[in-house]
């Protein structure tokens, strides 16, 4: 069986710094989020295919890449961040200031004690991982890359590995931080995580 590479790649630092930014808030990179993705892939283009996140600080980057290697490009809805409810476009200082027992709550519980309207990571889970099945069926044999957010990348690591949400967040995926999967003969395995050079 031939196998199927997929990278993910985390946006870079969006404009306004380190906020919660979920599928509400929609900032696009800032100056220094478009180095730091530029810098993460260099002139590397070995991909047959790249799928984004709808979102600004994903999409644009996206679009730029595909233009520059001439590589397709699809946009992929389900890949939208995780919504943070109430704390969309908040800084976590302002949060944990504001809201000081929720705060510590949803460290603590991440899965029970979301932020008023967010999105259930049962549901962030079910709309990621069938959007990963559907991409993987959809190019089997290929390399792809996924240009996405940090509860994206979680999601997918953890569907891989079969943890519940309560242990993602024991993963740390940074600005730029590319991840590898491979799936072959016995089924996706995750390679590495979070590197910062392709």
């Amino acid at each position: 069986m031939t196998e199927t590479l997929i990278d993910l790649i985390r946006h870079g630092e969006p404009v306004g710094g380190k906020r919660y930014r979920g599928g509400g808030a929609d900032d696009p990179l800032s100056e220094l989020g478009w180095t730091q993705m530029r810098e993460a892939l260099g002139d590397s283009a070995p991909w047959d295919q790249i799928i984004t996140s709808p979102m600004l600080r994903c999409q644009r980057f996206a679009i730029e890449l595909a233009q520059r290697h001439a590589l397709p490009l699809a946009v992929e809805p389900a890949f939208r961040e995780v919504g943070m409810g109430a704390w969309e476009g908040r800084s976590h200082a302002e949060v944990a200031s504001a809201e000081p027992e929720a705060y510590e709550a949803f460290y603590k519980d991440p899965v029970g004690c979301r932020p008023p309207g967010a999105e259930p990571l049962d549901r962030f889970c079910a709309r990621v991982s069938l959007a990963f099945e559907r991409q993987m069926a959809a190019y089997p044999g290929r390399h792809l890359l996924i240009v996405c957010h940090a509860g994206v990348s979680r999601a997918i690591a953890g569907h891989v590995l079969h943890l519940t949400p309560e242990r993602w967040y024991g993963i740390n995926i940074e600005y730029a931080g590319i991840s590898r999967i491979r799936s072959g003969r016995f089924g996706p395995v995750v390679e590495y995580l979070n590197r910062h050079r392709l």
